[in-house]
């Protein structure tokens, strides 16, 4: 399922889950072997594992699921700039260049989602459906603050992944909540540096750079450029202790799909990342299949 291309002058990583299906059929099962492509982009500073509960709630073999590594961050390549997202969109129909697709649907999660969003403006003519899941084009007020303790996370050595994971278990949008499913996301967010200590892949300058191209962008004057059917998947529940609100609050999720020509909205169990698992993700993969097979 690891699969890797050159594109846009750096090597992209990405995961390709029709190998699962493929797996699947030849085990005898009467399904298909490749559905409808779906490509999928993480958060800000996610990998491409952000989808595995998703994938196998449902939405596999259904669609052909391509989940991608952005650049600086999994096992792509790291540039030392270009954090745009016309960067990353260029990244991106490179890797459709590369794959021989010309159009598809696509979409993601929070950074990922809004990068679909840009890529439906910009390229039309590569992006057939989309798929937002919990970005919009104005989020919480206090986003920046809320997501903070992800990104501290970035730059800092700590002793072995039983530390790491013992740390990540302890951020505010985990509380009383743990699924086992998430550990291969972690475990793909760190590599073991020489003397045994576990460092995030992604790196502080990076996603600082990305989250300042994102926050300039007008995200309200691209909403009326975007003709495709577009689902938006909104999570319910407040991203941190009890008391918190959602990352992104109804009225705004809605505010967006009602500024799109094709958008429509479901809500979702879950905060911004426990969405991706469980309930979340048993939801989301059929409302995903439904809308892809529309």
């Amino acid at each position: 399922m690891d699969r890797y291309v050159q594109a846009n002058g750096i090597r992209l990583h990405y995961l390709d889950h029709a190998a699962e299906g493929l797996d699947h059929a030849a085990e005898g099962l009467d399904q298909a072997a490749e559905g409808p492509t779906l490509l999928l982009m993480p958060g800000l500073t996610a990998n491409a594992h952000s989808f595995d509960a998703l994938a196998s709630a449902g939405l596999v073999p259904a669609v052909r699921l391509l989940a991608l590594d952005l650049r600086g961050r999994g096992l792509s390549d790291q540039p030392g700039s270009g954090y745009t997202l016309a960067d990353h969109a260029a990244d991106v129909i490179g890797l459709l260049d590369s794959l021989d697709l010309d159009r598809v649907a696509l979409g993601g999660h929070s950074y990922g989602g809004l990068l679909g969003l840009y890529l439906a403006a910009h390229h039309p003519e590569r992006v057939s459906k989309l798929v937002v899941i919990d970005a919009a084009a104005e989020m919480h007020p206090d986003t920046r603050r809320l997501i903070q303790p992800a990104i501290d996370r970035l730059g800092k050595p700590v002793p072995s992944w039983d530390h790491y994971l013992a740390a990540v278990k302890l951020m505010p949008c985990f509380y009383r909540w743990w699924d086992p499913a998430i550990e291969s996301y972690f475990r793909a967010d760190v590599r073991t540096l020489p003397d045994g200590r576990v460092i995030s892949r992604s790196s502080p300058a990076a996603i600082t750079e990305a989250v300042e191209h994102v926050l300039a962008e007008d995200w309200q004057a691209k909403l009326p450029l975007i003709d495709q059917p577009t689902l938006l998947l909104n999570a319910t529940g407040g991203y941190g202790l009890p008391g918190a609100p959602p990352l992104l609050p109804r009225a705004q999720a809605e505010a967006t799909v009602a500024a799109l020509r094709h958008g429509r909205y479901r809500a979702v169990p879950g905060n911004h990342i426990t969405l991706l698992y469980g309930e979340g993700a048993a939801l989301m993969a059929k409302e995903i299949v439904k809308f892809m097979l529309d």
